[in-house]
Formats: C-alpha cells, sequence, structure tokens
C-alpha cells in the first residue's frame, strides 16, 4: 500500500538529516496517514479511505465529504475517491432532474 492520501496526494518527501558538523545524510519524511470511515450526506453511505490529518481537517472546514469532493481537482484523488466523487455527482444531478 502505497504512503499516500487519498484526498488530497500528499504523499512521501525526501530530505536530509543535517548534523551539528554538517554531514548530510538522506531521509524521508513521510505524510501523517490515518485510516478513517468518512460518511457522504447525498449518497447516506460511509466509506474506509487512507486520508492525511490535514486533510481530514480540511474535509471537516469545508463541511463534509461531498463538499470536499466536489471543489478538489480529479488530478490528487486516488481512483476510489475519484469514483465516489462521480457518483455523488449523478445523485445530485438526479436529485435535481427529480
Amino acid at each position: 500500500m502505497a504512503r499516500r492520501c487519498e484526498l488530497s496526494g500528499k504523499d512521501v518527501m525526501t530530505g536530509n538529516n543535517v548534523s551539528h558538523a554538517n554531514n548530510r545524510s538522506r531521509r524521508r519524511f513521510l505524510p501523517n496517514l490515518c485510516n478513517v470511515s468518512l460518511m457522504s450526506e447525498s449518497l447516506g453511505e460511509s466509506f474506509k479511505l487512507r486520508v492525511s490529518a490535514h486533510a481530514l481537517r480540511s474535509v471537516e472546514h469545508r463541511g463534509g465529504l461531498d463538499a470536499y469532493l466536489l471543489k478538489a481537482s480529479d488530478d490528487q484523488l486516488s481512483g476510489a475517491a475519484r469514483k465516489i466523487k462521480v457518483s455523488i455527482k449523478r445523485k445530485q444531478a438526479d436529485a435535481a432532474a427529480a
């Protein structure tokens, strides 16, 4: 399983450990990933996603999973998140047509 946030696309970064003597050795910065279940209001079901703590705060700030996914661009979302976004759009279009 890749260390990548399914909503924001945040993934592993690389850098250096720098000692007091200015010796440099390579290191990895891992994202703070959490396994969470997020509820979609329009679909009425919950989805298990692996999300960074930063993206989780953004979901809460925007008003839920539906609002976050509709505003997010498709290139930063994972395949599962894109499928959820399409089904939310479809459900909202059906509700607007009815």
